[in-house]
């Protein structure tokens, strides 16, 4: 791609030309905050912005480079933020009227990886409500809009994160995923995105909603930036005790050979013989068949492999998140209720009527099921492949809460492929396979066991490399 188009580079392709002195990172910076200026009106997926401060450091990422000394894998490239990770004192909103004046007395560990590998943060991104929603509707700070087209959802909760990616207002974002909140916005707006294993990034200085399900992921415009932003921001931390001291691995080494025609010979790509295509709409089947031979020509195994009552395992992770969340919101349910959107109140009411032997049932179930995956289910491959939406994007309309009778059901099928992800703990991988006749992006949905994101990354490239990647953008 031409730097004289810079804001259409990829993340590492911008990295590279600032490093190599091709590209000035203030130069870049103002790229992108032209287009910010332009689009937020139509998108709005920026809560707030910073641009003097940005400014600041990308010219002194520009001195840099002209002393001959670059900070890192990020060196000078704009980044941008879903509003739940703390700043020490900036105004952390997380998308809610109750913390629209909170301002953190300490920093996010993966805030503090971002800035060291030389990253600039150019503002705090749109969400829904507390991480509590998966269309990218905000009472509070209004709705944010897709990109492809703004009649319909984003996906949630990190919604202004897949927006303002696939606008090319920022080359990478930091999202949260509880039920498939990073996924979901990746799919609807046509970028990557990867949940990682949980544990497996820091969760330090990061506004919680479930413990048990929480996860810190990134999106990107495509796998290698995925690859490069998990590689800063994973690994153990003494601030988080639940953070994995699991080998971080250099998650970019072999994404060159993703090139090679045969990059794919040994993988064996699984998919479910239950639940996760069933009920699938014809056009996303057909978009998932074609992946499918795709990988094939790469040299990979397609099998069918057995999955046990998924759907069941969907109703165990409910039970786990919503009195979790509940519980971390008693005090404002007490005394603010009324300052919560109606259908976020809701949901934490459901919680509040959760039986403990329910929680606690699901809770235990949770290593018993995930051994039963691992040994009857990727015993026989190494990845599965399911969709990340069983049907096409639909509209901001039908999912709002005068979307009438339908609209539970469409937010049901909405997560019902990402959420057992979480109560298993798995890594997976969101990545664009095309376009359905509403002119919106799909995805296919790639999982792996525990912490072998790497195997997601090297399937994952190689179906980019194959296709040419996803260098469609929005018709903006």
């Amino acid at each position: 791609m031409s730097v004289s188009d810079p804001t259409a580079l990829t993340l590492r392709q911008a990295a590279s030309a600032i490093a190599q002195g091709r590209l000035h990172a203030e130069a870049l910076v103002d790229a992108c905050y032209d287009r910010v200026e332009r689009l937020q009106p139509t998108l709005n997926c920026f809560i707030r912005t910073a641009p003097d401060p940005a400014r600041a450091k990308a010219r002194a990422a520009d001195m840099a480079v002209k002393a001959g000394r670059t900070t890192g894998p990020l060196h000078g490239v704009p980044l941008a933020h879903k509003d739940m990770f703390y700043r020490v004192g900036e105004i952390c909103s997380c998308g809610s009227k109750i913390r629209a004046d909170y301002v953190p007395d300490h920093t996010a560990t993966v805030l503090k990886r971002l800035d060291v590998a030389g990253g600039i943060e150019l503002g705090r991104l749109n969400m829904a409500e507390f991480a509590m929603g998966p269309t990218g509707h905000n009472d509070h700070f209004g709705r944010c809009r897709n990109p492809w087209n703004p009649e319909y959802i984003t996906g949630g909760s990190s919604s202004g994160s897949g927006a303002a990616v696939a606008a090319g207002l920022v080359f990478g974002a930091l999202g949260s995923d509880t039920g498939g909140s990073v996924r979901l916005p990746a799919a609807a707006c046509g970028v990557v995105g990867i949940k990682p294993t949980l544990g497996r990034v820091s969760r330090y200085g990061t506004m919680p909603l479930s413990q048990s399900l929480d996860c810190v992921g990134v999106l990107a415009r495509s796998v290698g930036d995925c690859a490069r932003l998990l590689s800063v921001i994973a690994g153990a931390d003494s601030n988080d005790g639940l953070a994995s001291r699991h080998t971080v691995p250099d998650y970019e080494r072999g994404l060159d050979q993703a090139l090679d025609p045969r990059s794919l010979a040994g993988i064996t790509v699984g998919v479910p013989d239950r639940y996760y295509y069933e009920g699938t709409d014809g056009e996303v089947a057909g978009l998932l068949a074609a992946s499918r031979a795709i990988f094939e020509k790469r040299g990979a195994k397609i099998v069918d492999v057995p999955v046990g009552d998924h759907g069941a395992v969907n109703d165990l992770s409910n039970a786990i998140l919503w009195p979790e969340g509940a519980a971390l919101h008693l005090s404002s349910l007490r005394d603010r209720a009324h300052d919560y959107a109606s259908q976020t109140r809701a949901r934490l009411l459901v919680g509040l009527g959760v039986p403990a032997t329910l929680y606690l049932e699901a809770t235990r179930a949770r290593t018993p099921l995930l051994e039963e995956l691992l040994q009857r289910t990727f015993s026989k491959c190494d990845v599965l492949q399911v969709p990340v939406l069983k049907r096409p994007v639909p509209t901001a309309i039908e999912t709002d809460v005068g979307g009438g009778a339908a609209m539970q059901e469409i937010l049901g099928q909405i997560v019902a492929n990402t959420r057992p992800f979480n109560y298993f703990g798995l890594p997976a991988l969101s990545v664009p396979i095309g376009f359905t006749r509403n002119g919106l992006p799909q995805a296919m949905q790639l999982v792996a066991r525990p912490f072998r994101e790497d195997v997601l990354f090297r399937v994952g490239a190689a179906y980019e490399a194959a296709v040419g990647g996803f260098t469609a953008r929005p018709p903006l």
